[in-house]
């Protein structure tokens, strides 16, 4: 009788783990989040390029990208045993932003930032979204990720006014989030994107006509502004092959009259001084600063090397982003910005941190710095 119930457990085990890898599999060639892929004919494009090998985009400089069994052994373990405070430990409160403040405005530039790396930028009376992360997990499904750290947005993407221009920096699930451009996509009017991210959106029934790729160092002008496309030290793929299919990318937004850099998601290297060399300096910077790990160091900077990015690429101001809305790793929360903040005063560098959904002012930034996490 011992035996038979043993033997029966088994196999319900068995049958059990059957099946969930029978719908993990479904769920990965099905799932409309996991975006599209590219044709023959791009790929024979991308080629062309000198950070294109083997059939994926690589960083420049050799940066090694692998993880051995021993560093993976060592993730699994931060992830399971968490030092504290990685989490706020309550919910955050965000500003709202009144729609009807949002429209038609043709007032001096100013950002909104709905934590982590999104931002509306009203720019020359254009509204500009960049990497419209609305979502309420970084993941292809909820359960596979840590919900947002507030319960709402500053504003519903279904309130914001007509959205000029999208630009997105890479693929990731942090900064393209499907749900989010399936809301926005018939209130925006142009897609900018680093080369073969076009694909995803194209199989979420963006036309291709509305979708401008881009390669590092590409210039295109937008009515009366500039976006160029800058490198960034990381890597992309939103499923289990597709590693490395679709470029990653920093942006610049330039005016007549002002200049902004946005890094994107990127580690720290010689490619941010040779962008100030060219294009700076900068009258406000968006830096990368949070989900670093010394086990991923080479894809995401620490907080240090955030603030001396900012002096490589001369910006005047600049803001760290990438942090206060989603845990991605297993420093306590506020620990980027405190740290960057005391780098900043060491290098003398001006930094603000404003609140989420909070009003920012590119020629007065000293109005929006608060320590609003504490």
């Amino acid at each position: 009788m011992f035996k038979k119930t043993i033997k029966r457990m088994g196999i319900i085990i068995g049958v059990s783990i059957v099946l969930i890898e029978v719908i993990g599999i479904i769920f990965l060639y099905t799932s409309p989040e996991f975006g599209g892929s590219q044709t023959a004919q791009k790929e024979a494009k991308f080629a062309k390029t000198d950070h294109y090998k083997d059939g994926k985009f690589v960083n420049l400089g050799a940066v090694d990208l692998s993880m051995g069994i021993k560093e993976f052994g060592k993730m699994l373990s931060g992830y399971f045993n968490q030092p504290k405070n990685v989490v706020p430990n309550h919910l955050l409160q965000v500003e709202s932003i009144i729609p009807s403040d949002l429209e038609n405005y043709n007032g001096k530039t100013r950002l909104f930032w709905f934590g982590h790396s999104t931002f509306l930028l009203q720019m020359n009376s254009k509204n500009i979204l960049i990497d419209p992360m609305f979502g309420s997990v970084p993941a292809p499904h909820p359960m596979l990720g840590t919900k947002r750290f507030s319960t709402h947005l500053p504003i519903a993407i279904e309130d914001l006014p007509h959205i000029d221009a999208v630009l997105i920096s890479h693929d990731h699930y942090d900064h393209l989030d499907y749900g989010s451009i399936i809301k926005l996509k018939d209130k925006v009017d142009q897609f900018y994107t680093p080369l073969g991210v076009g694909a995803h959106l194209e199989s979420w029934g963006i036309p291709k006509n509305r979708i401008h790729e881009l390669d590092w160092w590409d210039t295109i002008d937008f009515s009366e502004l500039t976006f160029i496309n800058t490198p960034a030290q990381h890597f992309s793929g939103r499923g289990l092959t597709d590693k490395g299919k679709t470029l990653w990318s920093s942006w610049i937004i330039k005016s007549n009259e002002e200049n902004i850099f946005f890094s994107g998601d990127s580690g720290y290297g010689p490619h941010f001084k040779e962008i100030g060399d060219k294009y700076g300096p900068f009258d406000f910077a968006m830096m990368e600063c949070g989900q670093y790990n010394a086990l991923w160091h080479e894809i995401h900077m620490y907080p240090e090397e955030t603030a001396q990015a900012a002096i490589d690429i001369k910006a005047k101001r600049m803001m760290p982003i990438h942090w206060g809305a989603f845990k991605l790793a297993t420093h306590n929360w506020t620990e980027p910005v405190e740290r960057l903040k005391q780098a900043a005063k060491t290098l003398r560098l001006k930094l603000i941190t404003p609140r989420i959904g909070a009003a920012i002012s590119i020629e007065n930034t000293s109005e929006n710095s608060t320590d609003w996490w504490k």
